[in-house]
C-alpha cells in the first residue's frame, strides 16, 4: 500500500509537472526586421531592377541562415518601382503602413530625386541602389540625413571617357552623343565631353540626341547619327534601350564603320548578342564586373549561384542592393555594441551608417557621412 501510493504519487507528480510543462507558452521569437525594397520588374529596365533584387534575396538569405542581425531574421517587404508620383506612394506605403526599419531600392534618378525629399520628412532611413547624380543631390538634397545614396554615376562616364583616350586616340575626329533626356543622360553627355576636351583630342561633336527614357523606336535617332556621320558615338544608356538601339543601328548598317563608347551597357549584357554587338567597342559596367579576373570569393559565390539558379550572369546592380543589406546589418550591430547590446534607434544606426565600410560584391565599399 504504501509503495503503491508512493509510485502513485510520483506518477500524478510527474503527470502534473508535463501539464505545467504544456501550459507554458514558448518563449516569443523576436519580430523580424522588415526590411522594404523598392525594384523595377516590368519594362525596359527590368533586367537591372531583377539583378539588384537577387543581390538582395541573397544577402538576407546567408544573413537570416547566420542567425539574422542580432538574432531577428529578414523579412523583405517587396514593392515595385516605376514612374516617381507612383514610387512615392509605395515608399509611404512601406514606412508608415508596412512599418519597415529600413527601405532599400530606388534605380532612376528621377525616382531618387523625388524620394530624397520624401525620406527627410518621414524619417524614413532610405538606403538606394543608384537614383543619383551630382548635381541633383547638390540642388535638391544637399544635407540628408535619412538618405543614403549610392553612386555619383558620373563616374561611368569619366571611365568610359579614359578608355577612349586609351584605345581611340588619333582614331576619331568626330562624335556623336545619343543619350536619355534627363540628369542622368546629359551630366554623363557633359563629362565625356569635358575629359575628351582636357585630353585635347581635338573632337567635334556633330550630333546631340536626347530621346526620352523608354523610347524603344530610334528610327528617326539612327537616321541623324547617319546623317552626322560621326566616328565615334557616345551613349549611357543603361537599360533595354541599349541592345534595341543596337539592333536598330546594325540593322541600318550604322555599327560597321563607326566605334561605339556604351558607357553602362553592361547592365544589359545578357541581351547584346553578337549578332548585332560589334567588336571593339568600350562597353561600362559600373562598379562590378561578373568575370573580374580579380573577383573576390564573395563575388565568385554570387556569380557561381545566380547562374546555376537563373542561367544568367549578373550585372552591377546586384553588387548596389548586396551593399545596402549588408551596410544596414553592420551598422545595426555597430550600434547595438555602443549601448550595451539593445536594439538601436534610426538616429543612432545612422550615425553608425555614417562611417560604416563593409565587403561587397566589387570589393570594400563604405558610406561617406
Amino acid at each position: 500500500m504504501i509503495a503503491g501510493r508512493r509510485r502513485f504519487l510520483t506518477l500524478m507528480g510527474g503527470a502534473a509537472a508535463a501539464s505545467r510543462f504544456r501550459a507554458t507558452p514558448a518563449f516569443a521569437q523576436p519580430a523580424p526586421v522588415k526590411i522594404g525594397v523598392l525594384v523595377i520588374t516590368s519594362g525596359i529596365a527590368a533586367p537591372v531592377g531583377e539583378s539588384g533584387q537577387r543581390g538582395v534575396r541573397w544577402a538576407a538569405n546567408r544573413i537570416n541562415a547566420a542567425g539574422g542581425i542580432l538574432g531577428r531574421k529578414i523579412e523583405l517587404v517587396i514593392e515595385e518601382e516605376s514612374n516617381p508620383k507612383d514610387t512615392v506612394e509605395r515608399f509611404q506605403k512601406l514606412a508608415l503602413q508596412q512599418r519597415v526599419d529600413v527601405i532599400s531600392g530606388g534605380i532612376s534618378t528621377a525616382v531618387g530625386l523625388a524620394l530624397g525629399p520624401v525620406a527627410e520628412d518621414l524619417q524614413a532611413l532610405w538606403l538606394s541602389w543608384d537614383a543619383t547624380t551630382q548635381k541633383g543631390v547638390e540642388e535638391t538634397l544637399p544635407k540628408p540625413k535619412y538618405a543614403f545614396r549610392s553612386v555619383d554615376n558620373e563616374a561611368e562616364a569619366v571611365m568610359a571617357a579614359l578608355l577612349t583616350v586609351k584605345h581611340f586616340r588619333g582614331k576619331f575626329r568626330t562624335v556623336a552623343g545619343i543619350n536619355n533626356d534627363y540628369s542622368y543622360g546629359r551630366d554623363c553627355w557633359a563629362t565625356f565631353l569635358a575629359i575628351l576636351k582636357k585630353h585635347n583630342l581635338g573632337v567635334t561633336p556633330v550630333a546631340e540626341l536626347w530621346p526620352k527614357l523608354g523610347t524603344t523606336d530610334f528610327t528617326s535617332h539612327v537616321a541623324a547619327l547617319q546623317q552626322a556621320k560621326p566616328d565615334l558615338i557616345f551613349s549611357s544608356f543603361w537599360s533595354g534601350d541599349a541592345p534595341i538601339l543596337l539592333k536598330q543601328a546594325h540593322a541600318a548598317g550604322l555599327t560597321a564603320g563607326t566605334k561605339l563608347v556604351f558607357s553602362t551597357a553592361g547592365g544589359v549584357h545578357e541581351s547584346l548578342k553578337k549578332a548585332f554587338t560589334p567588336e571593339g567597342m568600350i562597353l561600362g559596367y559600373n562598379s562590378m564586373y561578373f568575370d573580374a579576373p580579380n573577383a573576390s570569393g564573395l563575388l565568385r559565390q554570387f556569380v557561381r549561384w545566380q547562374h546555376e539558379t537563373f542561367k544568367e550572369w549578373p550585372n552591377y546592380e546586384s553588387d548596389h542592393a548586396y551593399f545596402t543589406i549588408v551596410a544596414y546589418k553592420t551598422a545595426v550591430e555597430r550600434a547595438a555594441r555602443a549601448i550595451g547590446g539593445r536594439w538601436p534607434s534610426t538616429g543612432q544606426i545612422i550615425e553608425a551608417l555614417e562611417s560604416v565600410e563593409v565587403e561587397s560584391l566589387s570589393g570594400m565599399r563604405g558610406y561617406r557621412s
